[in-house]
């Protein structure tokens, strides 16, 4: 189950980084416990952006409810696993 966590935190990198333009970070590098608002500078509409696009690749639903509570590419992560598992 981890080299599974490890495949979501990688792609949820990979959507971060392409979605919203980063520079000098790779999917490998991306620091995946960084807080994405306080030190990466997301705000909610980027990571409404980020939430649609792995809701279609994912094929779960990510309440608008939860936004706040995905602070780290990790809890993303984690969220999605939790979605998939259901």
């Amino acid at each position: 189950m981890p080299e599974e966590i490890d495949r979501i935190i990688l792609r949820v990198a990979q959507v971060m980084i392409h979605e919203l333009k980063l520079e000098d970070v790779t999917p490998e590098t991306f620091e995946p416990d960084v807080d994405l608002v306080d030190e990466v500078g997301i705000d909610s509409m980027d990571l409404a952006t980020v939430a649609l696009v792995l809701q279609d690749e994912y094929g779960i639903r990510i309440d608008e409810d939860d936004y706040p509570k995905l602070t780290t590419v990790r809890f993303i992560s984690e969220y999605i696993q939790k979605k998939m598992d259901k």
